[in-house]
């Protein structure tokens, strides 16, 4: 069988290391481990790194929705202050890391080269890092662990380690990935050096931000970190943005793809095939109980590069039509408008958007998802789809490098060229020109500079619904944000526009005095609070363990 789907069979695999839920005092190696019998040689180490594919931080469409970007139809409690410190929290889990750990304590013993166990080191600790940096954005400071530890093991009732050692051992890890995990491999579906060189400009941005943001010592260290891998990997020409020179559906037309490894885009895409894996992220989107909000289509540009605040093409917002008209085409290609086919049928039927669907379980704000749906039947069937879903993505290294110099202060127009205007050349968008910009009036953030300010709206236009929003506020500390009325609001739902639909669909929906649909009751709102910065460790996690303590703000 071809290379290009050992991904789909490492994701598979019978793994010979199973572990149950873990609890506080299952985080030793289990006994039907044992180094007599097992890390013999490649084929060993191999087997054991497989277990930690599955991990991978896939695509899938479905995010976003504790952010500004979605409006769930049932108010997340997170955003609206009712979370409370639980018991128990699946998140809190320490089986990767010991099973991590137990790998890295006994890998030499193999039979094979040193450049060879050094490959499968360096693939462990990328793992490593994947996992370390889940918790320590989740939760702070938590425990840095280097071996794997058994029940007795006084490690087990340690303090939290300091934030700032955590994240340099991450790095650590990350750096000894990208400078022992082969390059040649890209095509073979195991992770190669440019993969992690992706991983770790995605953390060490987050890091580099997050330390400037949050007024912590080190943020240049991290966000150099950040550029050189993101240049390691621009450098390298072994990838570009994926187009066919057709801008108005280039963009969507690249999340519907069944076979990403040709893509150029793809630094490391996980393959779906039939009858061996597959997805249902279509049939998903469709029932999906979600919409973009009305901040998030606010946020667009209008095809002349200009924000509609500015721009003499904007048209308003009394119809449909007029709101996507001269629009960024990334909008129309993100999200339903009229003449868009949900459904092409095999009879030669179709299903094509004429009015927004709104008052639907399908589009409750009027902003329907389309981004990674596919109007094709075949990947409508239950867990049918085999549409490929990125891990990482050329186009995410281009905004983390665009990021990365404009907040060192270094952004020139080359840079900006070299990046922005790659994506916005895709879809047929003016380019950002850095000595033209102007302030928008509406500004999400408008404490940064104008340049920093347009990076964030092009990264979160590019990156729409891919998982990125909540932690993007997260490190720029600007959880506030949340609570902007437009971020529960859809669509404007005039009361001619209204009339144009069957009564029984629309009469349940809740406008405000503007005509824009509103999603939750009257009482129901997003509410921030600093402490949400973090999670809380969970109670039973305390109550083990005398030496761990709440992170600020929780009770």
């Amino acid at each position: 069988m071809k290379t290009i789907i050992r991904i789909i069979l490492i994701s598979q695999v019978v793994l010979l290391f199973s572990c149950k839920k873990d609890t506080y005092l299952d985080r030793f190696p289990l006994s039907s481990i044992s180094e007599p019998t097992f890390f013999k040689n490649e084929n060993d180490l191999m087997l054991y790194a497989n277990q930690f594919y599955p991990s991978l931080p896939a695509q899938n469409f479905i995010q976003d929705n504790q952010s500004d970007d979605k409006v769930p139809s049932s108010i997340n409690n997170f955003l609206a202050g009712q979370y409370v410190v639980p018991t128990a929290d699946g998140s809190y889990n320490w089986t990767n890391i010991r099973n991590v750990n137990y790998f890295l304590q006994r890998y030499m013993n193999a039979e094979a080269s040193q450049t060879i166990k050094n490959q499968y080191a360096g693939e462990v600790r990328f793992f490593r890092a994947l996992f370390y940096w889940g918790l320590t954005k989740r939760y702070g400071d938590v425990a840095w662990y280097s071996k794997d530890l058994t029940e007795d093991s006084p490690e087990l009732y340690a303090p939290r380690t300091s934030r700032n050692i955590v994240m340099d051992s991450i790095l650590a890890d990350l750096n000894f990935a990208v400078e022992n995990i082969p390059a040649d491999n890209v095509s073979a579906g195991r992770i190669h050096k440019y993969a992690a060189a992706a991983l770790k400009a995605r953390i060490c941005l987050w890091e580099g931000t997050r330390r400037k943001y949050f007024n912590v010592e080190g943020s240049e260290k991290y966000l150099k970190e950040a550029l050189n891998a993101a240049e390691l990997i621009m450098n390298s020409k072994k990838f570009a943005l994926f187009t066919t020179g057709n801008p108005k559906t280039d963009y969507y037309n690249l999340f519907i793809q069944q076979e990403l490894n040709s893509n150029p885009e793809s630094i490391l895409g996980r393959r779906f095939l039939q009858s061996i894996l597959m997805n249902g992220i279509s049939r998903t989107l469709g029932e999906s109980g979600t919409g973009y909000s009305k901040d998030f289509v606010q946020n667009y540009l209008c095809i002349d590069g200009l924000p509609t605040a500015l721009s003499p093409q904007y048209k308003g917002e009394d119809t449909p039509e007029n709101e996507f008209a001269n629009r960024d085409p990334r909008a129309q290609q993100t999200i339903a408008t009229k003449g868009f086919v949900l459904l092409q049928n095999s009879d030669g039927s179709k299903d094509v958007i004429d009015l927004p669907r709104i008052g639907t379980n399908t589009a409750n704000t009027g902003y329907q998802l389309i981004k990674g749906r596919s109007s094709d039947p075949a990947m409508w069937q239950a867990n049918q789809s085999t549409l490929d879903f990125f891990i990482f993505r050329y186009a995410e290294i281009l905004l983390i490098y665009a990021e990365a110099k404009a907040e060192l202060g270094l952004a020139t127009q080359a840079d900006i060229d070299n990046s922005i205007n790659l994506l916005r050349r895709r879809v047929g968008m003016a380019d950002m020109t850095i000595s033209t910009l102007k302030r928008d009036p509406n500004s999400s953030f408008p404490e940064v500079s104008i340049l920093i300010d347009e990076i964030r709206r092009e990264r979160r236009v590019e990156l729409a619904d891919e998982g990125f929003r909540f932690d993007d506020l997260l490190r720029w500390k600007a959880g506030k944000r949340i609570e902007k009325p437009e971020t529960i609001l859809g669509m404007k739902l005039t009361p001619e526009l209204k009339a144009k639909y069957p009564a029984s669909q629309v009469n349940g929906i809740i406008v405000n005095q503007n005509n824009y649909v509103r999603l939750y009751t009257s009482i129901e709102k997003r509410e921030w609070n600093d402490k949400m910065y973090l999670f809380p460790i969970p109670l039973e996690e305390i109550s083990l363990n005398p030496n761990l303590t709440q992170n600020p703000g929780w009770k």
